[in-house]
Order: C-alpha cells, then structure tokens, then sequence
C-alpha cells in the first residue's frame, strides 16, 4: 500500500464545503483578462524602459523634428540679416507664397542637378549594391576563422578614411602626375587624368564608394548569413546538393529579406549621393558634370545667398524620397517582403 507524501486538507480545515457533482458555485475560477490591458497599466509597466529611452527621444526631437518647422523659409523671401534671431529673421521675412518652387521647375540648372543625380544613383544601384551581397558570400564560405576575421579587418578600414584622405589616395593613382600616368609614360603613352575627365566622373565616384563602403556593407550580410541554420545545407547536402545549389535554395533566400529592406532604403536615398565627396571634386570636372542635388541646394544657398530658393529645391528632394521610399515598400509588399514596415 502506498502512502501520498502530500498532506490531505480536511473539510473542517478549510471550511469549504465540497461542491456536488454539476454544481460550479462551490468554487470561483479566476477569470482570465481579455483584451489588451490599458494605457495607464501598460505605462505602470514599461516606466523603466520609457525613462531609458526618454533622452534619445528628446534628441530626435531636437535635431531632427524641430528643424521641421525651418521650411516656412521656402515660402519666403527670406533674410538672416533682418535679426540676429534666426526665428525674428524667419518669421519678419517676406511671404512669396510658391515663387521659389516656381522658381525651381523653371530652372534649367535645377533639372541638370537632378539629371546627374540620378544617373549616379542607378550606377550606384547596379555596380555598388551587389557588391557587399558578393563579398558577404566569399567571407561566409571561408572556413578558418583566423582568415575571415583578417579579411573583414582589411575590409572595414576604408570606411574609416574621410573622403579627403579617399581622393587623395585616388588621386595618387589616378591623377595627372599619379602611379597610373607615370607608367603609362615610361612606356611611350601619353598619360592619363581620370580625376579631371568629366566623361569618367560618375565612374570614378562610383568606384571611390565601393572601395570606401562595400566592405562597412557586409555587416548587415553577414549577421543574415550567421542566422541561418547549419541544418538546412546539412539536409541539402544530403538530397545531392552542390555548393551552387545550396547557396541558390538556402543562401540567397536567407539573404532576400535583408537585400529586399536595404533595396528600399537605398532608394529612399536616390536623390542623396554624397555632398562631401562630390562638393570636393566639383571644381576639377565643372558643374556640369559634378552637380547634384546637394551641391546645387548648397551652392545656391549658401555661396549666393538665396536661402528661401535653396529650402525648397530641399523641400522637393525631401518629398521625392518619401514618395520613393512608399512606392518601394509597396513593390516589397508585391514581392512578399516586410520591407520597412508591414501592410
């Protein structure tokens, strides 16, 4: 006979009487909550994590929602000497209404910005983006960890240089006096100035960001990569499966969502093709070739003084990229990918 180690509690004990068969009132079960719990407890309970995050909120809010309110300027004729107050200045500026965005559809210097501007960008788009997708896959298939870590160091140092120090190096190589001249003159060629040659500027920008940032680029690649599980080319390998076929049905559909993400933000970005690197060699090629949307709302704004004209040639630039940005998610969606936000 076995004996039950818990202790028996006695009706006298608990002064319960025990409920007959099909009578539900002896005992009151706990109702589960329904619904999702209110506002004042949700903040009861996430109070640490608000605080946390409340500092980087004020900063956002600062730096990049309060100077929101800057592009009244593009309404007006506006002028920072009328006060010493930029907001007295802003808001005693004369009121133009649309004549700086009429300005700009009129403006034949305008569209040749934005022309070049997108030129670079789909040179870009075909011969940078898949470039840190290619070395992600090269790195991933290293097996010694000593080598792959050696390789991703060598990788990741450009993204660190300035772009003055970057165009300095390019213009040791490629220059009027550079490597690459100077030997094709020790033998009888007549040398080369690629840094100067406005046929080969939008080349040589492109080369100059995938030398700098394609191996920064392969972070996001390589953490896909590592989510991936060692089961899924175990179980190919045994169907038959090659290196080609595994990286075809198992790699690149790790890769999908990630390249689908960063596809939108890059054209979200399309309009934006890098002032600093651009604004430093726009004096070698001319404007005609150099100028962008960047340099155009820097040089017409700052160098000529015309701020009201300038905010909104960056106005128009603001809105083109969120259109693109929303068109790009809704292809994503078409694709099947979350994208930067679910439907």
């Amino acid at each position: 006979m076995s004996h039950s180690t818990v202790p028996r509690t006695t009706e006298a004990e608990t002064g319960e009487a025990p409920a007959a068969p099909g009578d539900t009132t002896g005992t009151t079960p706990r109702k589960k909550p329904t619904g999702k719990p209110s506002l004042r407890l949700r903040f009861r309970r996430d109070r640490v994590l608000l605080l946390m995050t409340m500092p980087a909120v004020l900063l956002v809010l600062l730096f990049n929602y309060v100077p929101i309110l800057g592009n009244i300027v593009a309404f007006e004729d506006y002028d920072p000497y009328i006060s010493d107050n930029g907001i007295v200045a802003m808001l005693h500026s004369p009121w133009v209404g649309l004549d700086n965005f009429q300005r700009i559809f009129e403006d034949t210097a305008f569209w040749h910005a934005v022309q070049n501007t997108l030129v670079l960008f789909f040179l870009q788009l075909v011969l940078y983006f898949p470039i840190p997708i290619l070395l992600a896959l090269l790195i991933n298939s290293v097996v010694r960890p000593r080598i792959r870590a050696v390789s991703q160091a060598i990788l990741y140092l450009p993204h660190f240089f300035s772009w003055v120090l970057v165009i300095a190096v390019f213009q040791q190589l490629f220059g009027g006096a550079g490597l690459l001249s100077q030997l094709m003159r020790q033998h009888g060629m007549d040398g080369l100035s690629v840094m100067t040659d406005p046929d080969t500027f939008k080349f040589l920008v492109t080369a100059q960001t995938v030398w700098k940032d394609s191996g920064w680029g392969i972070i996001v690649f390589l953490a896909a990569l590592a989510s991936v599980s060692p089961d899924l080319y175990e179980a190919a390998a045994m169907d038959g499966a090659g290196r080609w076929r595994r990286m075809w049905h198992v790699t690149l559909p790790a890769l999908r969502p990630v390249v689908a993400l960063l596809l939108v933000l890059r054209v979200g970005d399309a309009l934006t093709v890098g002032f600093e690197q651009i604004l430093l060699q726009r004096d070698a090629v001319g404007p005609g070739a150099a100028e962008v949307l960047d340099t155009f709302v820097w040089w017409t704004g700052v160098r000529n003084q015309d701020f009201g004209y300038a905010a909104a040639a960056g106005l128009v630039k603001g809105v083109v990229g969120l259109c693109l940005v929303l068109a790009a998610n809704k292809v994503a969606h078409l694709m099947g990918e979350q994208g930067v936000y679910q439907k």
